[in-house]
């Protein structure tokens, strides 16, 4: 199957009453699709991280509302009202950090609040969750070309975990960067964090780059010190899972210490994100809820133990790096430099 054409991911898809998905944990080993019509199969995807990446669960979760919309059966709006508030907390807990989901619920919500036919607004929801994807895709896309230009011409490019089209409605954030820079010409060559408990770059990034040509080199966490010292790398671009309005940037675990090296190497740092990623109930990073994961990702991965059992063990998905430390963060209205504040607040 062509998964990926002209830079877009095409794994998630909405066929009328049902979504269909590339369940991510079979990567790169199987590319296998699943297929359903029950909201609670893509929220327990969207928990065991088969869907995951900030943007790409905001999507599957405005397809999710679709489906449990489906499963309500009174005619009377306001049952009917409730009960979808219901399925979208449902929806909305399945994981806290990233705002994508919460935002794309709160907006379908939203656009349906004055209806008053149960049918109208069941095709309400569907239009809109379909919005939301087509409108990701734009956004990621209009970002990623924005962005490019702050790409060097040649040398090598870091980035973390996965922000590519796997992790949002298909085009990528990070990942979109330096497509779109690769594609304009420039000469980068992309180191990848392996991405430590669960491997999401050496895993869906460098499967994703494989897929696109982009050469690129896999390297363990531990290694990238070593050549921000040896002078190799000449800029980090990184995705987010939600930004505060101070610019405080919450990624997966580990994209904070890549941060504290490139500054202190005078490297510039770089967060690539639309802008329904900025949370403007959010003052700063100490406000932002961090993920915990269960224990095993980190003691067992790939059902495989590797270390004694009944032991302490820290599960955050996320860290969060402070603002000061980011060099500029793209979206699609325009690159931002710090004091983050009004600039957010004039394109939010």
């Amino acid at each position: 199957m062509d998964f990926i054409k002209d830079g877009v991911v095409n794994h998630l898809q909405w066929n009328g009453d049902s979504l269909r998905f590339l369940d991510q944990t079979l990567l790169p080993g199987k590319e296998e699709f699943v297929e359903t019509s029950d909201y609670k199969v893509v929220c327990d995807a969207i928990r065991r991280l088969a869907i995951r990446g900030a943007p790409a669960i905001g999507v599957a979760g405005g397809y999710a509302i679709c489906l449990g919309s489906r499963k309500i059966k009174t005619e009377d709006i306001e049952l009917f009202s409730d009960e979808l508030v219901k399925i979208s907390e449902k929806i909305a807990s399945v994981r806290p950090t990233a705002v994508n989901l919460s935002w794309a619920l709160d907006r379908i919500i939203k656009s349906v609040h004055e209806m008053n036919s149960v049918v109208d607004v069941k095709d309400k929801i569907i239009s809109e969750a379909e919005a939301i994807h087509r409108e990701d895709i734009e956004m990621c896309r209009s970002l990623s070309f924005i962005g490019k230009v702050l790409l060097p011409e040649s040398g090598k490019v870091m980035t973390y975990c996965n922000a590519g089209g796997l992790a949002t409605g298909g085009y990528g954030t990070a990942l979109g960067v330096i497509y779109a820079a690769y594609q304009g010409g420039k000469k980068i060559h992309v180191v990848v964090n392996e991405t430590r408990p669960l491997f999401q770059g050496a895993r869906l990034t460098a499967w994703e780059l494989k897929k696109t040509g982009i050469p690129f080199i896999l390297i363990t966490d531990n290694m990238a010190a070593q050549l921000f010292a040896k002078g190799e790398i000449k800029c980090v671009v990184v995705g987010a899972d939600r930004i505060a309005l101070n610019g405080d940037t919450a990624n997966k675990i580990g994209t904070y210490n890549l941060a504290v090296l490139a500054r202190y190497h005078g490297v510039p740092f770089y967060v690539a994100a639309p802008t329904s990623t900025i949370d403007s109930q959010i003052r700063s990073g100490e406000d932002i809820p961090i993920e915990e994961r269960n224990k095993s990702e980190v003691t067992q991965p790939f059902g495989k133990s590797i270390a004694p059992s009944n032991i302490e063990v820290m599960t955050p998905a996320f860290d969060v790096t402070p603002s000061h430390l980011i060099s500029a963060i793209i979206t699609e209205k325009g690159i931002c430099k710090a004091p983050y504040q009004e600039k957010f607040r004039r394109i939010i």
